[in-house]
């Protein structure tokens, strides 16, 4: 990996440590740099580059803010891996952390049983008055939090919500509840002041905001999940077929 500054008629009357952060942001997403890789230290990179040490410095400390790259204390500067998350597949935070080997956990804000709202109510088609369960969780992977879940649920489909584990879709699994089918929405956003606190990021970082609603066999409406993802740390694919791609 050879960082150089690249002096495009956008960026050459940038500062050089923007011109340098330009150019490490274009290799990391061009694949130059791998996930997970390590750069040279800020002594080499002022060898490569021939750039001062405040220079090299400040391009890093800006690749942190915007999450590209990390640090590791004692261990060095280091690309920050993406997540790539299945768009097709209906499944839990937990079993898609769990399908990479990492550790998940769960810090509640809110776990309550309350009355549908009337919107509440007309997605999850419920009748007026009926009982749901409000949950609102940060969602932790590898030690650090990725994403906040706010989940809203017929509340006669999780008897048990006071002993509720990591993982929502387990537990509707265990009360025959499981979601089947689902659709969900996807759209950039910028994070407010609580949002970048429980996640950890700056304020004003993309996430991604993720509304999902999903269904039982039988058609009836399960979860109405809203979630905000760093947008830093995710990337969802999908599988694409043609109109006559054989199955």
């Amino acid at each position: 990996m050879k960082p150089s500054i690249a002096h495009t008629s956008e960026h050459r009357n940038s500062p050089i440590y923007m011109q340098l952060a330009h150019r490490l942001r274009q290799q990391i997403e061009d694949g130059d740099i791998s996930a997970g890789e390590a750069l040279p230290s800020e002594r080499d990179l002022c060898k490569i580059i021939g750039a001062s040490r405040v220079t090299v410095r400040k391009a890093i400390e800006l690749l942190i803010e915007d999450g590209l790259l990390s640090r590791r204390q004692g261990s060095g500067t280091y690309v920050t891996p993406r997540i790539q998350a299945p768009g097709s597949f209906l499944s839990s935070f937990s079993e898609d952390a769990e399908a990479r080997g990492e550790a998940t956990g769960t810090i509640w804000m809110m776990k309550v049983i309350a009355v549908a709202s009337e919107e509440e109510a007309r997605i999850l088609e419920l009748p007026n008055g009926a009982d749901v369960a409000r949950l609102s969780r940060v969602r932790m992977a590898g030690g650090e939090p990725l994403a906040i879940e706010n989940a809203v649920v017929p509340a006669e489909m999780l008897p048990d919500m006071a002993h509720l584990g990591n993982s929502l879709y387990q537990a509707l699994d265990q009360h025959g509840n499981r979601p089947i089918i689902g659709q969900q929405k996807i759209r950039a956003a910028l994070a407010g002041p609580t949002e970048a606190s429980l996640l950890s990021i700056p304020e004003n970082t993309e996430i991604l905001r993720i509304e999902r609603i999903t269904r039982r066999a039988d058609g009836r409406p399960v979860e109405l999940t809203r979630s905000a993802y760093r947008g830093e740390r995710y990337e969802f694919v999908s599988e694409l077929r043609g109109p006559f791609a054989i199955l």
